[in-house]
């Protein structure tokens, strides 16, 4: 089985952005909470989740928040990327059927190891910010 590995270091430019989207369903949550084990009530209680300040089900931040890995895994850098670092900053609640897209773009090169640091936003369909943050990878090797 053959791959085309993304982007190496000497490839990638600062201000290259790439982006995935994808709507929030009922089902994802769900899962979600499944593969976590994170059942708090705000997620998946609907009658728990009125009484709290969003009033109404809210998805797990960690949700979108890992939209970020088809972005950095299959775009920017692209296949065989590794991750050596995401932080997050939560900013707005994602209810179910919010469309989330989130983006990454080259803030910075660091020749030394060779790693690319990318700047993290995620908006929902009203273009609201949900999430901020940074990421260091390794981009894929260039044979």
């Amino acid at each position: 089985m053959e791959f085309e590995l993304g982007l190496g270091y000497d490839q990638l430019e600062i201000g290259m952005k790439a982006s995935f989207s994808k709507t929030i369903t009922e089902t994802d949550v769900i899962l979600f909470a499944g593969i976590t084990g994170d059942f708090n009530p705000v997620h998946v209680n609907e009658e728990f989740a009125r009484m709290t300040p969003f009033g109404k089900r809210i998805a797990h931040g960690g949700l979108p928040q890992s939209l970020i890995a088809p972005v950095l895994g299959t775009k920017l850098p692209g296949l065989g990327t590794i991750a050596l670092e995401i932080t997050t900053k939560f900013r707005a609640p994602t209810y179910f059927g919010d469309t989330i897209t989130a983006t990454a773009e080259i803030i910075e090169k660091m020749e030394e190891k060779k790693r690319v640091r990318l700047r993290l936003l995620w908006t929902n369909q009203r273009g609201e910010t949900v999430g901020t943050g940074e990421a260091v990878v390794i981009p894929p090797p260039k044979f």
